[in-house]
C-alpha cells in the first residue's frame, strides 16, 4: 500500500514544478522588450506541450530504464509495464507520480535557455531543437546522474538538479548567444517590471517543490532542504541587492530579483545534503558569484539578453562546487561528507564533474544550433527582429 503522505505531498510538488514554467514565461515575458513578449512567452510554454509528448514516447525510458552508463533504453517506452499501481523505489509511491514529477523538470529545463537568445531565434528553430536538446544534452545527463549511469554510480550528487538543470541550460544558453550572435539594438528596456515580480515571486514558491520534492517522500531531509531553500534565496537576495547598491548607488528592484534566483539555482543541487548555515552562506555566495558573471558578460559583450548563463549556468556551477564543501553525511546519510568535513575526493569529484558537464552542454548546444541551421534558419532576418517576434512570426500583440 502506498503511503498517502509521500504520495500527497510529491502530487503537490510535481504541481509546483509545474507552475515553475508559466512563471518563467512571466519572468521572461516582463524582461522581454514589448514587441517580443509573446514571442519568448510561447518558447516556455510550448515546452508543456512538446516536452510530454516526447516524455511519454521515449523520454521517461531513455532516463530511468536500462543500466547503460550513459543513456537508459527504451524498455519503459510509452510508459510500458506501468500502471497506476506499479510501485517506485521503496514503495512509499506509485511510479506515475515520479513519471510526472520528473516530467516537469524536463519541461522547465530548455524553456530556460530561450531567455538568453531572446527576440533572435525563429520558432521553427526552436520547436527543432527543444527536441533535439532534450535528447542529446538533458537526457544523458538525467540517467548518468538519478538514473543509475556513471555519475551515480560514481559517486556524484546532485539532489534537484545543479547540474542537470541549471549547468546544462546555463551553459547552452552561452553557447547560443556565442552561435545567434548579438541583437542589433541592444538598449531596449524592459517592458514590465511589476510581471518580472509576479513570475520571480512564482519561480519562488514553486522551488520548494522542485527543491523539497526530491527527496520522493515526507522525512527530515524535505524539511531541511524546504528550509534551505528559502534561507539561501533570502540571503541572496539580501546580497544582490548590498553590492548593486554600493557598485551603482541604487537599490535596484530588477537586480533583487535576480538575486534571488542566482539564490534558488544556486542551492539547488545542495539543498538536501547540507546543513542550514551552510544554506545561508551559499545564498551570499551565489550573489556574489553571479552578480560578478555578469558583470564579466556585459564587459565581453556576449547577448545573453536575460543573463541565463550567469543566474542559471554560474549559479548551477558554483552550486555544485559548494555542495562539494559543505555536504555532510550527519544530516543526510545518503550524501557525503564534503571538503570541510574531510571529503576531499568528493570535493575534487563535484569540482570535475561541474566543468566537464560545463563543457558538455556547451559543446553539444553549439554543434546542434549549427546542424539546425543546415535545416532551417535558426535566426530571424534583420527585417524580422527590427518588427519583433510577436508580430513578425506569431502575428499578435501583447499590448493593443
Amino acid at each position: 500500500m502506498f503511503d498517502t503522505g509521500s504520495t500527497g505531498f510529491m502530487l503537490l510538488a510535481t504541481s509546483l514544478v509545474m507552475l515553475m514554467t508559466p512563471a518563467l514565461a512571466f519572468f521572461y515575458g516582463g524582461l522581454a522588450t514589448r514587441k517580443n513578449i509573446l514571442g519568448i512567452m510561447i518558447q516556455s510554454f510550448v515546452s508543456l506541450g512538446i516536452t510530454t509528448v516526447l516524455w511519454f514516447i521515449a523520454g521517461y525510458s531513455l532516463c530511468f530504464s536500462g543500466t547503460g552508463a550513459i543513456i537508459g533504453n527504451l524498455d519503459k517506452a510509452f510508459f510500458l509495464g506501468i500502471n497506476a499501481a506499479t510501485p517506485f523505489g521503496n514503495g512509499k509511491i506509485p511510479e506515475y507520480v515520479f513519471i510526472a514529477y520528473q516530467m516537469m523538470f524536463a519541461i522547465i529545463t530548455p524553456a530556460l535557455i530561450t531567455g538568453a537568445f531572446t527576440g533572435r531565434v525563429t520558432f521553427k528553430a526552436y520547436l527543432i531543437f527543444l527536441v533535439l536538446w532534450q535528447l542529446l544534452v538533458y537526457y544523458p545527463f538525467v540517467h548518468m546522474i538519478w538514473g543509475g549511469g556513471i555519475l551515480q554510480q560514481w559517486g556524484i550528487l546532485d539532489f534537484a538538479g545543479g547540474i542537470v538543470v541549471h549547468i546544462s541550460a546555463g551553459f547552452a544558453a552561452l553557447a547560443s548567444v556565442f552561435y545567434v550572435g548579438s541583437r542589433k539594438d541592444r538598449k531596449m528596456q524592459p517592458n514590465n517590471i511589476p510581471l518580472v515580480a509576479i513570475g520571480t515571486g512564482l519561480l519562488w514558491f514553486g522551488w520548494y517543490g522542485f527543491n523539497a520534492g526530491s527527496e520522493l517522500r515526507v522525512d527530515h531531509i524535505t524539511v531541511t532542504a524546504f528550509l534551505n531553500t528559502d534561507i539561501a534565496a533570502s540571503f541572496a537576495t539580501v546580497t544582490w541587492l548590498i553590492i548593486e547598491k554600493i557598485k551603482t548607488g541604487k537599490p535596484k528592484f530588477i537586480g533583487l530579483m535576480t538575486g534571488a534566483v542566482a539564490g534558488l539555482a544556486t542551492i539547488t543541487p545542495a539543498a538536501g545534503f547540507v546543513p542550514v548555515w551552510a544554506a545561508a552562506l551559499i545564498g551570499i555566495i551565489a550573489s556574489t558569484v553571479s552578480f560578478f558573471a555578469v558583470e564579466l558578460k556585459n564587459k565581453h559583450g556576449w547577448d545573453d539578453a536575460l543573463d541565463v548563463w550567469g543566474v542559471h549556468g554560474v549559479g548551477g556551477f558554483t552550486g555544485t562546487v559548494l555542495l562539494g564543501i559543505f555536504a555532510s553525511k550527519a544530516l543526510n546519510s545518503a550524501g557525503a561528507n564534503g571538503l570541510i568535513f574531510g571529503g576531499t575526493s568528493f570535493f575534487l569529484k563535484q569540482l570535475l564533474i561541474a566543468s566537464l558537464a560545463a563543457v558538455y552542454a556547451f559543446l553539444f548546444t553549439y554543434i546542434m544550433l549549427w546542424l539546425i541551421n543546415k535545416i532551417t534558419h535558426v535566426r530571424v532576418t534583420e527585417e524580422e527582429e527590427r518588427l519583433g517576434l510577436d508580430q513578425s512570426i506569431h502575428d499578435e500583440e501583447a499590448y493593443t
